[in-house]
């Protein structure tokens, strides 16, 4: 089923994800500039706005300020329970090989303990992804116990969505094609779907009527040259009912490339980032420096953008990270500008959405993430291989802001926590 008809029987399927950047503000969806004004969660408790950041091979989540010098607030433990897991897991000989295959593959010969984050609706918790230990966990942000463990289907849990009322949150299980969708105050299962071969990034879209996952396959394996790319396995975007979780239709970019005569790209579907009008979407592929931009309506590919490669690069496509040479994307609230991270060519860089022209590269190294800052102006990327996260402003392209984190900050999600907040009062 083409995706227009879709649209006509049910209803308009439409993103409003502002890219790479996650925001776990449970009032609006991703992409929209939050407030940093102080707000109240539904036990009345006051909150302001803040952002996570996921320090992946650390197991620990810093909280930083949303805007101006996006300074250090507190620190969360993100595995109080390790050693009773890593008890479990050395208990069993089939969770134990799988535990040192993402070690030895998608985690660089590191252990990956944070993958995503998003707070409660009111901001007593953060729920956390852990791609290790396969599951999602409650962290209580005031003790820093855990509330609540939901082990994924599979041996590995990946990106994070949370619908537009802060009430859900989907995570993608990649080694057993699944999206969960959990009650984000219990953790109690309400749904789930099949996807392709290893389900990647999620998007709630349509004010939470739809739910969009895309799989980009087998990242792990050394068969990168572009005559093994059958060996990647199924990738597509898959769309639901947020409802029923009934599939709604599958959206195949190998098709959509081709026919834009791009045969040459990657299908395999990265971060995205939707315009604010859910008009088009833009997405980075494996193995490209670039992105790709996609009518919505239409159901076809518009235009590609190739970015600057760095000349220190290695051509060789097995030294990229999982794949991806380009991974990390959002756009300005207003909808006219990209933020991209050129994760294996060591900078970030602002981009003119009309135009498609490129701002003069800022440095960053393995930058990983894009998100927007609480006031809309900048682009916080993170920079995985300085432990740092680096805000750049939409408007000039310049560097504004660096802030150190912990030891490999992958996703940076807006959230909203107690006021009075600087940490948890015990380790867990």
């Amino acid at each position: 089923m083409s995706l227009s008809r879709t649209r006509r029987t049910a209803g308009a399927i439409a993103a409003a994800l502002a890219l790479t950047a996650g925001a776990a503000l449970p009032a609006h969806a991703e992409g929209t500039t939050g407030t940093t004004a102080t707000q109240h969660g539904g036990s009345g408790v006051a909150l302001r706005e803040v952002m996570f950041v996921g320090n992946n091979w650390d197991g620990t989540a810093d909280v930083i300020e949303a805007e101006g010098d996006f300074g250090r607030i507190g620190r969360v433990n993100v595995v109080p329970d390790k050693e009773e897991r890593l008890r479990e897991i050395y208990r069993d000989p089939v969770r134990l090989a799988f535990f040192l295959g993402v070690r030895q593959g998608p985690g660089e010969g590191h252990d990956q303990f944070v993958d995503d984050m998003y707070a409660t609706p009111d901001g007593g918790a953060m729920v956390v992804s852990r791609p290790s230990f396969a599951d999602v966990v409650s962290i209580d942000l005031a003790t820093g116990r855990l509330n609540w463990r939901f082990p994924v289907s599979g041996f590995r849990a990946d990106h994070m969505a949370v619908s537009p009322d802060g009430t859900r949150v989907a995570v993608s299980a990649s080694t057993s094609n699944t999206v969960h969708v959990l009650d984000i105050t219990t953790g109690r299962e309400v749904g789930s779907f099949a996807t392709g071969d290893k389900p990647h990034e999620n998007v709630f879209t349509d004010g939470g009527r739809y739910l969009w996952n895309m799989s980009i396959g087998e990242v792990t394996t050394a068969l990168d040259a572009p005559w093994l790319d059958w060996t990647k396995g199924d990738r597509r975007i898959t769309v639901v009912d947020a409802r029923t979780y009934q599939q709604v239709t599958v959206i195949d970019m190998r098709q959509r490339l081709d026919a834009f005569g791009r045969r040459d790209l990657s299908d395999a579907v990265r971060p995205v980032a939707f315009t604010p009008d859910e008009s088009r979407l833009y997405f980075q592929v494996s193995f490209f420096n670039g992105f790709v931009e996609y009518d919505v309506a239409a159901d076809k590919v518009t235009r590609v953008k190739e970015l600057p490669k760095n000349p220190a690069t290695s051509e060789d496509r097995t030294t990229w990270v999982n794949d991806s040479r380009h991974h990390g994307m959002s756009m300005s609230p207003r909808g006219d500008k990209l933020c991209v991270a050129g994760t294996m060519d060591d900078y970030a860089t602002i981009v003119d959405r009309s135009t498609l022209r490129e701002s003069p590269p800022v440095p960053a190294s393995k930058p990983y993430w894009a998100t927007v800052s609480g006031d809309g102006r900048s682009c916080v990327i993170s920079e995985s291989g300085a432990d740092a996260v680096t805000a750049i402003d939409f408007t000039t392209g310049r560097k504004v802001a660096t802030v150190a984190v912990g030891d490999h900050p992958q996703r940076v999600r807006i959230a909203r926590v107690p006021a009075d907040w600087t940490g948890p009062a015990a380790s867990g």
